[in-house]
């Protein structure tokens, strides 16, 4: 899937290094700079590829998802925004599925800076009654920083909720995670942690105390992601495991077996925005390749 996105016709050439194309009946922002390679969708100012020159993609795109108007896509970071979960319709609030103006860009050599911006409008006040600024800022390079910043007055909870890429999930732990968290498969019920995460079967859990830096271990890729929070009060980890992936119509079968998300969030602690003082959520993603066994093998 994500190869095809750096191979679709160009509609219109933004810049040196910026494209606009069409994914589906979705118009998409897409980056091919000699230091990374990226695209973001308008709709939602969702950014569902990350490529660093040299790497495989980092994170995980469905095959099966749905690039349409008003449909979520499976897959990359979705801006859950103004209420996560299903604290009203649609699930995970309504900033993934609007459509967000490209404000500003910039680049230069070691990669591109974007900002996008969705406002309050006549379909947003039916769905959640408070006027708004939402602001999206990208700088995708060898390492990635997505900040969202929100103007007006309200409080909101939000997540960057990051599906990446792995290897195989059962070799897949996830530390940094802190010692308490709510288990969401488990109707919400509160647990105890050592702070590290693997995935047996379905996981869905919003961890309450989590370290500012999650690092994803992906034994069989032979390389960790670096997950940074920032402004953050929860992470959330998930993976949805056969029975429920089986059951996805936007995720194969057997998706479940190559993705993970570790989400920056902010659940227990809602976001809140007064006058000119905005609230912020952000989070940065790091590559660091594992050291092959044969290096650590002296002589």
């Amino acid at each position: 899937m994500q190869d095809k996105l750096f191979s679709l016709p160009v509609v219109t050439q933004i810049s040196p290094y910026l494209t606009q194309r069409q994914i589906g009946e979705l118009p998409a922002i897409v980056v091919s700079h000699p230091k990374v390679r990226a695209a973001i969708t308008l709709q939602g100012a969702h950014l569902i590829a990350w490529q660093p020159s040299g790497e495989k993609p980092v994170l995980w795109l469905s095959d099966k998802s749905l690039f349409a108007p008003g449909k979520a896509i499976r897959g990359g970071v979705p801006i859950c925004w103004p209420w996560f979960g299903p604290a009203g319709e649609p699930a995970h609030g309504f900033a993934r599925v609007q459509p967000w103006k490209l404000t500003a860009h910039d680049e230069n050599e070691e990669g591109v800076m974007l900002t996008l911006v969705l406002e309050s409008n006549p379909q947003t006040l039916k769905l959640w009654p408070h006027e708004f600024t939402l602001i999206a800022r990208f700088r995708l390079g060898q390492h990635c920083e997505i900040e969202l910043e929100a103007y007006g007055d309200f409080e909101a909870t939000a997540a960057l909720h990051s599906y990446f890429t792995v290897s195989d999930i059962n070799g897949v732990e996830v530390s940094g995670l802190g010692n308490s968290y709510i288990d969401k498969v488990n109707n919400g019920e509160v647990a105890s942690s050592d702070g590290k995460q693997r995935y047996p079967g379905r996981i869905d859990r919003i961890f309450t105390a989590a370290e500012d830096c999650s690092v994803i271990n992906d034994t069989a890729g032979e390389r960790q992601i670096e997950v940074y929070h920032h402004h953050h009060s929860d992470v959330v980890t998930w993976n949805p495991g056969v029975e429920l992936s089986c059951s996805m119509t936007d995720m194969a079968n057997e998706g479940y077996k190559t993705m993970v998300c570790v989400e920056t969030a902010r659940i227990s602690k809602p976001l809140r925005s007064a006058g000119e003082k905005p609230a912020r959520l952000a989070t940065t993603f790091r590559l660091k390749k594992k050291a092959a066994a044969s290096d650590n093998v002296n002589g």
